[in-house]
């Protein structure tokens, strides 16, 4: 295997295992950090496909490990609401998917393009990476009245981008919840985004996209990312203390803010 392969399902094992085990308790989402890299490596529907996949697998992981402690009305006031945003927000990406190329440019003797999915996820991942850096946001909650809307916000964005984990956890902080509730809560809601979202993405051109291509590595990078998450996963559930690792937030953000200002310049 070439060594910039190995290199590159290197770095996403890495981002998985890492991702995985801080989502158990700083609220940092597997997806938010997931897209970005996969995006470096693959085109962007394909980069959100992967991402889904991974993520619903270690959703399905986490929900064997906590799930007799999930808040089951609450799963239906927030989740179901999500589930059903997930699927006009996955719509919206397969749409934004088939749409003609905005720009074209040459930078140094290359010939750059600027698409639509690229533009939008590349802001999407942006204004996400920007609410890292805002204290304000680490500690903002809603009242529990707002859990339905809370879902469709979550849904939505969710099935657009894959960013969903920072919206559920800001309105599922005010819901009175156990720490193990709140997780095994989250990891249900989650659960039902992301068949809601591979429903879509699986009727659409998505599918075709994999279909067509011949490169192995999308495929073994999701079984790398998949397995490294499990073990990220239950790393989290026992090792790491209940804190918000602040440094690692903001590193992780500031990367996430240079590859999506690079997906909307079209340099990725």
């Amino acid at each position: 295997m070439p060594g910039m392969e190995f290199g590159t399902l290197a770095l996403i094992g890495l981002a998985a295992l890492l991702a995985a085990s801080l989502s158990f308790f700083s609220g940092f989402g597997l997806g938010t950090l997931l897209l970005p890299v996969f995006a470096l490596f693959l085109p962007v529907p394909l980069a959100i496909a992967a991402t889904a996949l991974v993520h619903l697998a270690n959703n399905l992981f986490k929900f064997g490990l906590m799930q007799r402690h999930a808040n089951w009305p609450l799963v239906w006031r927030f989740g179901l609401p999500a589930a059903g945003a997930a699927l006009l927000g996955a719509s919206l990406m397969v749409w934004l998917d088939a749409l003609p190329v905005l720009a074209r440019y040459t930078l140094v003797g290359m010939q750059m393009e600027i698409t639509p999915i690229q533009f939008v996820i590349g802001a999407l991942i942006v204004a996400f990476a920007l609410l890292e850096f805002w204290p304000r946001f680490q500690h903002m909650s809603f009242a529990p009245r707002w859990m339905p809307l809370g879902g469709v916000l979550s849904g939505f964005f969710g099935g657009l981008s894959g960013n969903q984990g920072a919206l559920r956890t800001a309105f599922l902080l005010k819901a009175g919840l156990s720490k193990e509730a709140f997780i095994a809560t989250g990891v249900v809601a989650a659960v039902l985004v992301d068949v809601s979202r591979l429903l879509v993405y699986g009727m659409g051109p998505i599918s075709a996209h994999w279909a067509a291509s011949n490169d192995w590595l999308a495929p073994v990078a999701v079984a790398v990312a998949v397995l490294c998450a499990f073990l990220g996963s239950f790393l989290g559930q026992r090792l790491l203390p209940k804190v918000t690792l602040n440094s690692v937030r903001v590193g992780v953000a500031g990367l996430m803010l240079l590859v999506g200002l690079g997906l909307m310049v079209g340099f990725l």
